[in-house]
C-alpha cells in the first residue's frame, strides 16, 4: 500500500487484552498489505513499546501519545529530579541522574502528553479515550493504522476478527506514513 503525505486522514484504533492479541490483529494488517510504517503499538511504556513493535513489524506509538510534549516535559522532570538529588541530603543516592530519574521523568512525561486527550482530539468521546488510557496503562495495547478512507472497513473487521476488545475510528492531523 502506497500512502501520500496529507493533513487529515483515518486512524483506525484497536485495543487488545495482551500482546499475544496484538500481535495477532497486526498479522492481519499485514496480510492486507499494510505495512509497518503505517502501524503504531501503544503500551505502558516507551521500552515495551519499543520490543513489541520489534516482533510485530510495527513502529512504537509515540507519534500517538503526543511525545513531543511528553518528551519536553519528561525531560526537564529528569533535571528537575536531578537537582533535587544533589542539593537534599539522602535523596542523592536513592533518586541519582540516571534510571530512576529518567524512568521518573517519562511517567511524568506521559501524565502531560495524556493518550486519552490525543484520542479526544482525534474524534473518541472522552469516556472511550479516558477508558484506553487506563487499560493501556494496566497492561493493554492499542494498535493505531493510518489509512485511507477506503480502506478503513476492512481494517475494522479485520482487527475485530483477530480479538480487538475494542475498535473505534479517529481522524488524524498529521502526515501519512510512507
Amino acid at each position: 500500500m502506497i500512502y501520500s503525505s496529507a493533513v487529515s486522514h483515518p486512524l483506525v484504533l484497536a485495543l487488545f487484552a495482551d500482546p499475544d492479541a496484538a500481535a495477532r490483529g497486526a498479522r492481519a494488517i499485514h496480510e492486507l498489505g499494510i505495512g509497518r510504517e503505517a502501524i503504531s503499538v501503544v503500551a505502558r511504556n516507551h521500552h515495551e513499546e519499543k520490543a513489541l513493535a520489534r516482533v510485530m513489524d510495527a513502529t512504537p506509538g509515540a507519534e500517538i501519545e503526543d511525545s513531543r510534549a511528553a518528551a519536553r516535559f519528561g525531560e526537564l522532570s529528569a533535571v528537575v529530579i536531578g537537582v533535587a538529588a544533589t542539593v537534599m541530603p539522602g535523596v542523592a543516592s536513592l533518586v541519582a541522574v540516571g534510571p530512576l530519574a529518567a524512568e521518573l521523568g517519562e511517567v511524568v512525561g506521559h501524565l502531560a502528553g495524556s493518550l486519552s486527550g490525543v484520542l479526544e482530539r482525534g474524534g473518541v468521546g472522552a469516556e472511550r479515550a479516558a477508558s484506553w488510557q487506563e487499560a493501556v496503562a494496566l497492561g493493554q495495547l492499542l494498535l493505531g493504522i493510518h489509512s485511507v478512507e477506503g480502506r478503513v472497513a476492512e481494517i475494522e473487521a479485520a482487527l475485530a476478527q483477530a480479538g480487538a476488545l475494542d475498535v473505534a475510528v479517529a481522524q488524524w492531523e498529521g502526515d501519512q506514513p510512507g
